[in-house]
């Protein structure tokens, strides 16, 4: 199982909102509210409104998936978001070791099969 975080552009949101619930099997997602800068070092010519604009608006996604879906999900963010401009924002994939549900403690994800012990 995978987690997919991205952070985005606000107003690309209801645009990835219908693009995702197009997937089939799409399991839903978190968002929260962010704000972020740009690197410095990476904008050669800053200008009095790069100065200004630090720390703008932002969303942050969390997908939780299996791994056979990463590729589908991650492709569909990136071209709904990308506009082309710094600040398109980032996608990553992390991997989930452990998941359970509160409510009952129960695992959410498939047990490991036994490890074969070795006949030395």
């Amino acid at each position: 199982m995978k987690e997919i975080r991205a952070i985005v552009r606000p107003q690309r949101v209801p645009q990835l909102r219908e693009a995702l619930r197009d997937i089939p099997n799409f399991p839903g997602l978190t968002m929260t509210k962010a704000e972020g800068f740009t690197a410095p070092a990476s904008i050669q010519k800053r200008s009095v409104k790069d100065e200004l604009t630090d720390f703008t608006p932002k969303v942050q996604l969390s997908v939780l998936v299996d791994d056979d879906m990463v590729e589908t999900i991650r492709s569909t963010i990136i071209k709904v978001c990308t506009t082309g401009q710094f600040g398109d924002g980032l996608v990553w994939t992390v991997d989930v070791n452990t998941m359970h549900r509160i409510r009952n403690g129960e695992s959410m994800l498939s047990p490991e099969p036994p490890t074969p012990k070795d006949p030395s």
